[in-house]
Formats: structure tokens, C-alpha cells, sequence
């Protein structure tokens, strides 16, 4: 099994922000709201492409959504669930992760 690794402490991710990552020859990002955090691959599951077009820029304007910007697919923050665009009724692939000590921990 796997074993769990630091990927970054909670601060280094603003409220309401998304942060891109490299780990282990995979691509991540983490969406922050509040104390929670959601982790994903960085991969639409229309063509399996990376969701942002410039860093750590995983959400829509207003912050509300996760958006592919190839094809503008939306993604629900909280699930991963798209709910328009190509891969409508598809979800983006969840990392396993905890928080422990402020510090963001995922099992990939």
C-alpha cells in the first residue's frame, strides 16, 4: 500500500483558490474552500487532457466551478461531478488525501 505524502501545508493554497502540482510524475490540483480541501487529477475525462490553461487556474471567474479549458466542460467542486460540456454525467478522479498538522497529505 501506499503510503501518505506531504504534498504542501494548508496555507500555501488561498480560500477559495486552486493550486496545480507535479507529484510523483502526476498531475494534480487542489481546490480550497474554508478548511476543506478538494484533491483531483489533472485530467478532463473527455480527452484526458490537463483541465487549466494558465497555473493553478482550475476554476470559472466567479470561483464556482472547476472548468476544463479546452472544451469548458464544468465540474461540481465538491464531488468532481461535470455537469456540462462533453463529459457531461462524468466525474474527475479523486486523490485520496487528509489533513494532519496543517499539512496536506495524499496517497496516490
Amino acid at each position: 500500500m501506499n503510503k501518505w505524502q506531504t504534498l504542501c501545508h494548508i496555507d500555501d493554497i488561498e480560500e477559495g483558490q486552486s493550486k496545480g502540482f507535479e507529484h510523483n510524475d502526476q498531475s494534480i490540483f487542489v481546490v480550497r474552500q474554508g478548511q476543506q480541501l478538494h484533491v483531483y487529477h489533472n485530467s478532463c475525462p473527455h480527452l484526458g487532457i490537463n483541465l487549466e490553461w494558465q497555473d493553478d487556474q482550475f476554476l470559472t471567474a466567479d470561483g464556482t466551478l472547476v472548468q476544463c479549458a479546452m472544451h469548458g466542460a464544468l465540474f461540481l467542486i465538491d464531488t468532481g461531478l461535470c455537469i456540462a460540456g462533453p463529459c457531461q454525467g462524468q466525474r474527475l478522479k479523486v486523490v485520496e488525501h487528509q489533513l494532519q498538522d496543517g499539512r496536506l497529505q495524499i496517497r496516490l
